[in-house]
């Protein structure tokens, strides 16, 4: 069984808010009747037997969101559930990889996105959506972290990539005929921005130049590993345009649930 989790957070964004919107707008797209619930792969995601959206935290009531997000995640876990978490912003992945790592103590993270999210500390906030890979690696939380799509590298975060032993490819080095092997379990976390803006205009923080929704997929479907389980992060509804980024998530929702359960 694979559980949804919507977090709807962006209290650790930079620039702009809004991706606390998001996760009901994705399962809008996710249950339109404008397309199927098939996965390329041939698994009907709309078998409730194999896939329950949980709905939404309750993060305006609780006075400490990233223990409510390990905590939920845990329990799903404990029912020996896997997770895809939809955010909201990337700080989620630190504490939903702390709750993995309590159940899966090597796990390697497939990362797509723009950025590192390595600074130490940005915004003088450590816990900042720019920052959650940081929080993971120095808590030795994950065996490797590769990330993919990166093209806004600095000096500060370069220094990070070495300090944590870190796979960076970047766009320059990108091509979708990659192929990765992972020996232990694989986490994969999915920042939108990591997308070129003509495939994902809906982010804060777009960065021409990007992956485009194929490449994603295609780099998905070729691993030959257990994915234990997967985030979507930084939808932003209030740069969308005719919903393209919210059906370009739930169209990635689709295919990692997809992966997930056809081992």
């Amino acid at each position: 069984m694979i559980s949804i989790l919507g977090i709807p957070t962006d209290t650790h964004s930079s620039f702009l808010t809004g991706s606390a919107q998001a996760p009901p707008l994705i399962m809008k797209q996710f249950h339109s009747e404008a397309t199927n619930k098939f996965s390329e792969n041939g698994i009907d995601l709309g078998d409730n037997k194999i896939c329950n959206y949980l709905g939404c935290l309750d993060i305006k009531n609780n006075q400490d969101e990233f223990k409510l997000i390990q905590n939920t995640i845990q329990q799903e876990l404990k029912k020996g559930n896997y997770c895809v978490s939809i955010g909201g912003d990337h700080s989620i992945t630190y504490p939903i990889v702390d709750a993995y790592h309590q159940f899966y103590p090597k796990i390697n993270i497939l990362h797509f996105d723009a950025h590192p999210d390595l600074y130490e500390s940005f915004n003088n906030d450590p816990h900042s959506h720019a920052s959650p890979f940081a929080r993971i690696m120095e808590n030795k939380l994950a065996t490797s972290l590769t990330q993919i799509g990166i093209r806004t590298m600095n000096a500060h975060q370069a220094k990070q990539v070495e300090r944590y032993n870190i796979k960076v490819i970047t766009m320059n080095e990108f091509s979708s005929s990659l192929n990765f092997n992972f020996k232990e379990p694989v986490y994969i976390s999915i920042d939108l921005d990591g997308l070129d803006p003509a495939y994902a205009p809906g982010v804060s923080h777009p960065e021409p130049g990007g992956l485009s929704t194929r490449d994603i997929i295609k780099i998905i479907a070729k691993l030959d590993c257990e994915i234990i389980g997967a985030d979507i992060v930084e939808y932003n509804p209030r740069k969308d345009f005719n919903n393209i980024t919210a059906m370009t998530a739930a169209k990635l929702l689709k295919e990692l649930m997809g992966k997930i359960l056809k081992k």
